[in-house]
């Protein structure tokens, strides 16, 4: 255990383990059709939703002061409070039961699951486990199980080294925009400022660029995967690995005799890999 992070309060933030938060409300079509606009879907959600539509709804809500500075809504609350400064979403395990019905009410139950403390080789690390479950009509639709991982700030990230892709045929290239990236923040509600102030972004948390959200990455694998496997998903689950940046090509690929998907950075690293079923 580091100096910085004592047993005391590891413990402390553990003791929001079980911690429940129920949310309610109509799933608005507009919403979604927004959703899917923003990660490149068709606009006709009625008859087809968008990758990952359940993260059209149930979006987090702060007030105005209780924004912290990097964008994101200040520690405490539901989720605890770690004091670690640097805050992302690294992981996700879904499984899909029933389609959404869209117009008509849900209910989102969210609970802390777990809570760890893991030191690696840029520091100390928490990763925070929540599972939330969609209800409609009291049926279960949807089970995600989330990894929130705080880190310390670190040494800055080196830009990557560009080489060319090497394209197999059923491979695509996406190279998202300032304004992808915007729209993407806008409707899922995330302030988060690494991915639209490029002075923040460079300045204080020590990256070369702006940064893509690690569910715009994932909602582009789980689209690829529909389409590659020719049939709507039961499940699927993603990690991140490495950060994305704006405006470098990133590789799309995956196997469908394995199902597993991966989205390959501009220098060849592997950013993110999913698994799909």
């Amino acid at each position: 255990m580091s100096e910085s992070l004592d047993q005391s309060l590891v413990d402390t933030w553990r003791g929001w383990i079980g911690r429940e938060e129920r949310r309610t409300e109509a799933l608005d079509v507009e919403a979604l059709r927004r959703f899917a606009a923003a990660v490149g879907a068709g606009l006709e959600v009625e008859a087809a939703p968008p990758p990952l539509a359940h993260w059209a709804f149930f979006l987090p809500v702060a007030a105005d002061d209780q924004i912290g500075e990097d964008g994101h809504p200040k520690r405490g609350g539901f989720l605890p409070p770690v004091t670690l400064p640097r805050r992302m979403f690294a992981a996700s395990s879904m499984s899909f039961d029933a389609p959404l019905a869209l117009g008509a009410e849900a209910e989102m139950v969210s609970t802390i699951l777990d809570v760890k403390h893991r030191s690696g080789r840029t520091g100390d690390l928490v990763f925070v486990e929540v599972e939330r479950v969609i209800r409609q009509a009291g049926a279960q639709k949807l089970r995600e199980q989330q990894t929130i991982v705080y880190r310390e700030a670190g040494d800055p990230t080196p830009a990557p080294t560009p080489k060319p892709h090497v394209l197999e045929r059923e491979d695509e290239l996406w190279s998202p925009t300032p304004v992808n990236l915007f729209r993407f923040s806008a409707v899922t509600f995330n302030s988060h400022r690494i991915h639209y102030d490029r002075p923040y972004a460079q300045g204080e948390e020590g990256y070369p660029d702006l940064v893509v959200h690690g569910p715009f990455t994932a909602a582009r694998l789980f689209d690829l995967a529909t389409r590659r496997l020719g049939r709507p998903l039961k499940r699927f689950a993603f990690r991140a690995t490495s950060p994305i940046f704006v405006g470098q090509p990133v590789k799309l690929t995956g196997d469908v005799a394995t199902g597993v998907f991966k989205a390959i950075r501009c220098d060849g690293a592997e950013a993110m890999t999913a698994e799909a079923g």
